[in-house]
């Protein structure tokens, strides 16, 4: 029989409905029964791609054993972190302060007032290397329970106070300052120390790609002229671009390489790596005037319409690690293993290109034994991951091929894996829609728009995709009435309040959205958001952004997240949005905004390791150094003198502008009613015009393009030398 997940809306959830576990959802009815009961509860947090958690499921909460002793002697909950990322910080900062690692799933044992006592993540359903037995343990915490309670109870009263002490130690550790120029040089220095010159990235093996440390490096390229901080970002998604981290035949990127050389993926896709990847792409295309940068970018804005969109435009959260493998599909004792999806055997490959086969193999590295170099689990065991192994060059020597022969092949043969593997059984897709990871998405879509030419059909296909999707948000995850967002759409339902981060990313978005398309409706939308987030999040004592509103009781601890991991700090974000804004604002929101950027960047920690911590709040920091400037483009969005200016701004590597295409008459004056000073913006000789703003001054406008870029380069020229 289904238990009471069947109701939930949850993925994640869902996949556990028929589970003999009596589960509960995160809630008043857990809670209670935990209290009538006097029983501890089993709280387990994961996510519906989480390959770890469904071994987990599988091993252990599909056990009619196992579950006759969690439903005997505890409350057990399942939380969904994606949906509920509040209750997920409070309960992982335990498990980080008490292990000294966290990951999911996670696994916590409660009081049943929901203070923590024991934690961990994965345990195997018996003692296996060297992790603890699920039922080992379980029955220890049982016995623990009837004989030691009090000791626990009085552990956990501890617990939450211990976690509340280490938050003001680390505010106390907090800078005081703005980050100088010498605090942002020497965060470059720290990532050049532990920057990996043979494969790209930092560090060592598992390699996650954090792009906020891409942007923080690139903004300092730009800030100082320093090309060790480019070059360490251009190799690093060069090696990405190249390895099995990227899918080559569908595109975008799965989440981690679990080797150094990102040639073994862990397979699942995330929508908020798609969206910051696809920046960063774009941003180091015009950092190094190299257009396969931004090839990357758009192709994996390609696999997002095409795999994780709503058909009413809003983008989905995730596909699967794992699937059946082709050779078991359609079995009834099919086992999904990771990765099945992706990986071919050399016979595959041989049977799909017949003579052309040689070429395919020479440069995807396909052995006949697999080519895997590492593969813990024997899932890849006789299986090929794809990877540009050769350049058409050594392709074309090693099959004896002509280069134009091996191109011709190669062109032709993305679209016949594609085929091919179309038939092979998916990987699930997560299906629900969030605020967050949404306005991401949008902020990359409309970024493309903004940097690729007005009159190439990309730009217009990336701007519809990211109007659409906004659209779906404020029809579907704005609650008007309340003038709150809501994080979560699913099945034609939307829930739970949203969180920091979501007002913070969608802010992001809709602000690279009005700058790309021109429509103040969003720039009217993200003001409105801007304030909502103040009001509800804002720290007036400490400064910055706390990811809750503290409404909820049930959340026994306020956190702000200071650090930009696998998705950014809502707070990091906000600092960039609040940049923009303060250009995109009249009144007094102008010093309010000023002043909540300095607050919120003087809680740097003053230390050359807050780049690894937060760098996307150090790459504001940048910005914030170097200026922001303001390029006003004044003309018919569609002419070709409008579209050249466009393509000397786009050429121009500026992180941080504020851009706008105003099409003179209503456009003009529907913008001008928000931002008067676009008003007295003219043509000149009736040509479309630039206008070139810093520091409160405007250059002479231009309408030849080259005069643009000379004007845009200038200031360049001026911070290298240290003005």
């Amino acid at each position: 029989m289904a238990n009471r997940l069947a109701q939930e809306p949850s993925p994640y959830l869902l996949q556990h409905a028929n589970n003999p576990v009596d589960w509960f959802p995160w809630g008043d009815e857990a809670f209670a029964r935990a209290r009538e009961q006097a029983r501890p509860i089993f709280l387990s947090i994961g996510y519906s791609t989480c390959h770890w958690c469904h071994v987990m499921e599988h091993e252990s909460f599909e056990s009619d054993e196992i579950a006759q002793v969690l439903n005997a002697h505890f409350i057990p909950i399942k939380v969904d972190r994606e949906e509920r990322p509040d209750v997920d910080r409070v309960y992982m900062a335990f498990v980080q302060a008490t292990t000294g690692s966290g990951g999911w799933p996670m696994s916590v044992w409660l009081t049943p007032d929901l203070k923590p006592f024991f934690g961990g993540t994965y345990f195997p359903p018996s003692a296996r290397w060297g992790r603890p037995g699920f039922v080992e343990i379980l029955t220890e915490i049982a016995r623990s329970w009837r004989e030691s309670r009090a000791l626990l109870v009085t552990s956990a009263d501890g617990v939450i106070e211990r976690l509340r002490e280490a938050q003001e130690s680390r505010r106390q550790a907090q800078g005081g300052q703005i980050p100088n120029a010498d605090l942002l040089t020497a965060g470059v220095r720290e990532f050049a120390r532990t920057f990996d010159r043979h494969a790209g990235g930092f560090g060592d093996a598992p390699k996650f790609p954090r792009p906020g440390e891409l942007l923080f490096l690139l903004r300092e390229h730009a800030r100082t002229g320093d090309i060790e901080a480019r070059h360490m970002v251009l190799e690093t998604l060069r090696a990405m671009a190249m390895g099995g981290m990227r899918d080559h035949v569908g595109g975008g990127f799965h989440r981690y390489s679990v080797d150094a050389a990102w040639r073994v993926p862990h397979f699942e896709k995330m929508l908020h790596d798609q969206a910051q990847l696809t920046v960063a792409y774009l941003e180091a295309a015009q950092a190094a005037a190299d257009p396969s940068f931004a090839s990357v970018a758009h192709d994996t804005l390609a696999y997002v319409r095409r795999e994780l969109s709503h058909v009413d435009g809003g983008f989905f959260s995730a596909e699967d690690a794992d699937s059946v493998s082709p050779e078991q599909a359609g079995r009834d004792d099919a086992i999904k293993t990771e990765g099945a999806f992706y990986v071919w055997t050399q016979s595959e490959i041989d049977r799909l290109f017949g003579d052309d086969a040689e070429v395919v193999r020479f440069r995807y590295g396909i052995e006949p034994d697999g080519n895997a170099p590492h593969d813990p689990q024997g899932e890849l065991t006789n299986r090929n991951l794809l990877y540009v192994a050769r350049d058409v060059e050594d392709v074309a020597r090693l099959s004896g091929r002509s280069v134009e022969a091996v191109t011709a092949v190669l062109d032709g043969a993305r679209r016949h894996l594609f085929e091919a593997r179309s038939v092979r059984p998916r990987p699930h897709l997560d299906d629900k829609v969030l605020a967050g990871w949404n306005g991401l998405m949008i902020a990359a879509c409309a970024r493309v728009a903004r940097v690729t030419p007005l009159d190439d059909v990309a730009s217009a296909d990336a701007l519809e995709t990211a109007t659409r999707a906004a659209r779906f948000l404020r029809d579907r995850l704005w609650d008007a009435p309340r003038g709150v967002l809501l994080r979560r759409f699913r099945d034609g339902h939307a829930d739970i309040d949203a969180y920091g981060e979501d007002y913070a990313f969608l802010v992001w978005g809709l602000l690279e959205l009005f700058q790309a398309g021109g429509d103040p409706v969003w720039l009217d939308w993200a003001r409105e958001l801007q304030a909502r987030q103040d009001r509800l999040f804002w720290d007036e004592a400490d400064g910055g952004w706390f990811s809750t509103s503290g409404a909820d009781p049930t959340v026994l601890l306020r956190q702000k997240e200071d650090y930009d991991g696998a998705e950014p700090s809502g707070g990091s974000v906000a600092v960039w949005n609040l940049l923009a804004l303060s250009h995109l604002a009249g009144g007094d929101d102008v010093g309010e905004h000023a002043d909540r950027i300095e607050r919120a960047l003087r809680r740097l920690a003053p230390s050359a390791q807050a780049a690894r911590v937060v760098p996307m709040l150090m790459a504001a920091a940048s910005t914030y150094r170097a200026g922001v400037p303001q390029v006003i483009m004044v003309g018919a969005r569609h002419a070709a003198a409008t579209a050249a200016l466009h393509r000397a701004f786009s050429a121009s590597y500026l992180p941080g502008a504020v851009s706008l295409v105003v099409e003179p008459g209503a456009h003009q004056a529907a913008v001008a009613a928000r931002l008067p000073w676009i008003g007295a913006m003219e043509l000149r000789d009736g040509q479309p015009a630039a206008y070139l703003c810093r520091d409160g001054a405007c250059q002479d406008p231009v309408t030849d393009p080259e005069a643009l870029r000379a004007q845009l380069e200038e200031p360049v020229a001026h911070r290298q030398s240290g003005g």
